[in-house]
């Protein structure tokens, strides 16, 4: 079997050195591309060398040179970057995992609009546990759709810089439409003062930043005598890898067309 050619966007971060790893450790895929901003001190720099095994692949700033024999890009960076590799692999063909987060609606109808050319895997966790949650969360939501109060509480390391965090609005958006209903419509992002007595129909989220935490969600379900907790808990991105690889595979065989998690895994 031909190795799948795999470039990797923000390659000098933690993401991307663990994306590089599983790459190099993974009989069907071969690095192929590695890019980072320009002014990035590892610019010029081979992208495994950290492993201390070279891979024959230097870090690039320019998409041209660093995607030249590249068959998917994996990009965990900015969504402003992100945006700008889009529109270069929907020209050229190259296909996409993006598991960028903080887009606006502009930005998620510019990777639909790229979809129709190339084809890409969009989420906002790659992880295979985060994504079989989402799951039980669409069918608890339709158990729950009277009398319980949904609140999504997540938690991040002090170096994220949106919030809620793409995980716990994507959380918000499986619940809101198993219920018939639109995020935007319910959402409360803020309580402070006096609030008034909580709108059931609501559906409430709170975010906690500080340390290393990597990444945990909880959602409740709040009822009259009881309570349901979904819990998911990332200990290492590692899990973001390993879902990664797994998207590109799904997309090996596919030439256009927009995917999540749930399509990788057979969810739907």
């Amino acid at each position: 079997m031909t190795a799948m050619k795999i470039a990797v966007a923000g390659a000098s971060g933690r993401m991307g050195r663990m994306l590089i790893e599983a790459i190099q450790d993974t009989d069907d895929t071969v690095l192929s591309g590695a890019l980072d901003v320009a002014g990035s001190p590892g610019i010029g720099t081979d992208a495994a060398a950290f492993l201390g095994k070279p891979a024959g692949v230097d870090i690039q700033s320019d998409l041209s040179r660093a995607l030249a024999s590249t068959q998917i890009l994996v990009d965990f960076t900015r969504p402003e970057g992100t945006l700008r590799h889009l529109a270069y692999c929907a020209d050229h063909g190259i296909k996409m995992i993006i598991g960028t987060t903080g887009f606006d609606e502009a930005g998620k109808a510019a990777i639909a609009e790229a979809a129709q050319r190339t084809a890409i895997v969009f989420a906002p966790n790659m992880s295979v546990g985060v994504n079989v949650t989402m799951k039980l969360l669409e069918m608890a939501a339709k158990s729950f759709s009277e009398g319980y109060d949904i609140e999504i509480i997540e938690a991040h390391h002090r170096h994220k810089v949106d919030a809620p965090s793409g995980t716990a609005l994507k959380m918000g958006e499986v619940i809101a439409d198993a219920l018939g209903r639109k995020l935007d419509d319910v959402a409360v992002y803020a309580r402070e003062g006096v609030t008034g007595e909580r709108d059931p129909s609501s559906i409430g989220f709170a975010t906690i930043r500080g340390g290393d935490i990597v990444g945990d969600h909880t959602v409740l379900f709040a009822g009259i005598g009881e309570r349901v907790e979904i819990t998911h808990k990332s200990s290492s991105r590692v899990t973001y890898v390993h879902g990664s690889l797994r998207a590109a595979r799904f997309l090996a065989n596919r030439k256009t067309g927009l995917y999540d998690m749930q399509d990788v895994l057979g969810l739907r």
